[in-house]
């Protein structure tokens, strides 16, 4: 198993059951679109931005943290950059 963020709001029952998340790695290669964050409730290594998809909710286990908003931030400006949606 591996670790996960989840970038996704809460859904309706009319929607689809998926959650949008980002993996972690703990073997970075250095790119672009990753984000290396120190965070203590995971091993060292970096956020794959490219690596984003959507999973059904049932395959989650169970909340091992929460970044913060400083944190997020970083996350959400380089997903913002991915997916070229920044002028």
């Amino acid at each position: 198993m591996r670790p996960v963020l989840v970038v996704s709001v809460p859904f309706a029952d009319s929607d689809y059951a998926l959650i949008q998340s980002v993996p972690h790695t703990t073997q970075p290669r250095g790119a672009q679109f990753e984000v290396r964050l120190l965070v203590r409730f995971l091993q060292d290594g970096a956020f794959n931005i490219q690596g984003m998809l959507a999973v059904p909710s049932a395959k989650f286990l169970r909340r091992l943290g929460m970044l913060a908003p400083a944190e997020m931030s970083e996350v959400e400006v380089m997903i913002k950059r991915w997916m070229g949606l920044v002028g």
